[in-house]
């Protein structure tokens, strides 16, 4: 994060971080570079052509023809410079900050679960949106209106020189004049300019949470209050966006003032030395153009600055999400599995603090033995621990003592990849994608073809409800599957995970949506797929978890007792105080 302390220039150093974006496209930065040049060399030489226009094409005996023929060629040469300009500078604008959207995309993918924990979806959808449509604006814009406008000043202070030495130094006086303001205002600007862009994500933050949760929203008939809610923070953004344009405004006017009011004194100079003889009309004009070219580009110059400066707060927003470092370790030579996966599972003293919550114990000196094919029900009630036993066995968090274990080999040691692809999880809510019912399918196994879809979908009961779509298979779902009922998208899930056919499998509830009839067949597709297969399942309704090899009860992050329904009925503990609340109902 920024410091108070830091001065402009440091701050401005943020905008480092695009160097590794640009130098993948040379080629077009140097054919950039190669029409910058050009173009300011015509801008440069027009004066000159303009002053031998006046001071011999008026003069008597010579032809005027040859010096507006030369202004249109001079015209020529810098409308296809400057067309090529924009070609070259726009499109590497928009290929660096392509490149930039996929490497913090793919960054943020690869950090864990603590991450996204802490920080909004919103948020992160705003840094990817609009800081990276600022950086755009910078390098396909700004950038090139800044080398540009630098180059035609120095240029233009160059020939001032050589056009009129007394002129020039008399307009030297006025330049402290200018620069000072900008430099003294360059900070608050850009404070001002960050400040405007947190705002801008808390509104997307606000916005995204909230479609998120529509159901919810509306439920509770609250979008009145959510409006207010979006409403405030859309004033905030806009108040501390006003105070950028204030003093962007403020800035621009103050610059035009001075360099036009110099440019006014050292003409009416100028001009008197035309009266008296000691100039030609045609120098004169040359200077003056010079004047006006100068210091159009000193103006461009302040407007470009407060656009960078805006821009490189963007740029450290992007920064800080790119530093972020995985808080899990991932081995550099990682153990490989042995195939096939035998799917022995142990959790041995384990005890684990969510990173939100680390004054709760989620799991306290947790062990637990899963033999190859067995069929484990984790139950108690809610609070437990039974979730985040799956959230340690995908490796989403890392215990602080204790180990995981797949096959014998600590999961710290694995390729997450890998470990992953080895399991299969259907989660309690699921997830459905915004795309068709086909391809939310093939996410299980992108390479299944559609038999092997069809035959998943087929037994989790899901083939009948997906063919009757209007679109059949290649039916487009909605947002989080909004087309679908509550048990078709679990439906949906479990043929999922039955394509992608893993050693291990985790059921989070895969039932609790389902009706009776579709419960019992899925219920039957289950038990075929766990043939063969380690399955650990979570189960709130115990009438799920009968047939289980094994039961274990589970209570503040402990196991209380386990052992088959009948054994664990005749304890008379914690499982049978929550058997007899449900099945007495």
């Amino acid at each position: 994060m920024s410091t108070p302390s830091e001065t402009p220039r440091q701050k401005l150093l943020s905008l480092r971080g695009l160097l590794p974006f640009l130098r993948p496209h040379r080629v077009m930065l140097v054919s950039w570079l190669a029409a910058l040049a050009v173009s300011s060399s015509a801008t440069l030489f027009f004066p000159v052509a303009f002053k031998h226009m006046i001071d011999q094409g008026f003069a008597r005996g010579t032809s005027v023809d040859r010096w507006f023929i030369l202004l249109f060629l001079v015209a020529v040469v810098l409308a296809l410079a400057t067309a090529a300009r924009f070609y070259f500078v726009s499109l590497l604008g928009e290929r660096v900050i392509a490149d930039l959207r996929q490497t913090l995309y793919g960054h943020l993918l690869s950090l864990d679960q603590s991450f996204f924990e802490r920080t909004r979806s919103g948020e992160l959808l705003s840094r990817l949106s609009a800081d990276a449509e600022l950086l755009r604006s910078v390098v396909g814009s700004s950038m090139s209106i800044a080398l540009r406008s630098a180059i035609t000043v120095v240029g233009s202070a160059v020939m001032l020189a050589i056009t009129s030495p007394r002129l020039a130094g008399l307009a030297m006086i006025g330049i402290p004049l200018i620069v000072l303001p900008i430099a003294l205002s360059g900070r608050r600007v850009r404070g001002a300019a960050k400040d405007s862009q947190d705002r801008v994500a808390d509104a997307n933050a606000r916005a995204g949470e909230t479609f998120n949760a529509m159901h919810t929203v509306q439920s509770y008939a609250r979008e009145p209050f959510e409006r207010q809610r979006f409403s405030s923070a859309v004033q905030r953004s806009l108040a501390a966006a006003r105070k950028r344009i204030r003093m962007q405004s403020l800035l621009t006017a103050g610059v035009i003032v001075l360099v036009f009011g110099a440019i006014t004194a050292v003409l009416w100079v100028g001009a008197q030395d035309v009266i008296a003889g000691s100039m030609s009309a045609g120098t004169l004009g040359q200077f003056v153009l010079y004047a006006v070219i100068g210091a159009g580009s000193v103006g461009a110059l302040t407007e470009v600055w407060s656009e960078v400066q805006r821009a490189s707060g963007g740029m450290e927003r992007i920064s800080e999400l790119l530093g972020e470092v995985s808080q899990q370790a991932i081995p550099a030579h990682p153990t490989p599995l042995t195939h096939p996966v035998r799917g022995d599972l142990r959790l041995e003293h384990v005890c684990f603090n969510y990173p939100t919550r680390p004054d709760t114990a989620a799991l306290d000196d947790f062990s637990l033995h899963v033999a190859p094919g067995e069929t484990v029900a984790l139950v108690g009630p809610s609070g437990a621990g039974k979730s985040t036993v799956f959230q340690l066995l995908l490796r989403f968090h890392d215990p602080q003592t204790g180990s995981v274990r797949l096959d014998g080999i600590d999961i710290r040691e694995l390729d997450p990849g890998e470990l992953r692809r080895s399991v299969a999880l259907v989660p309690q809510d699921p997830v459905i994608f915004g795309t068709t019912a086909r391809e939310n399918l093939r996410y299980g196994k992108l390479d299944a073809d559609d038999a092997q879809i069809e035959a998943a979908a087929r037994s989790a009961e899901a083939h009948e409800f997906l063919s009757a779509l209007p679109g059949g298979y290649d039916s487009e779902l909605g947002e989080r599957g909004a087309r679908l009922s509550g048990g078709q998208q679990q439906r949906l899930a479990i043929a999922r995970a039955l394509l992608k056919d893993a050693p291990i499998l985790l059921l989070d509830e895969a039932t609790s949506a389902l009706d009776a009839q579709s419960e019992r067949a899925v219920q039957q597709a289950l038990e075929r797929l766990m043939e063969g297969r380690t399955t650990l399942v979570i189960a709130h309704r115990l009438a799920t978890v009968l047939k289980a090899d094994r039961i274990v009860v589970m209570d503040q992050g402990r196991i209380v007792a386990q052992g088959t329904h009948a054994e664990l009925m005749a304890q008379n503990g914690l499982y049978a105080q929550l058997a007899r609340l449900q099945f007495d109902h």
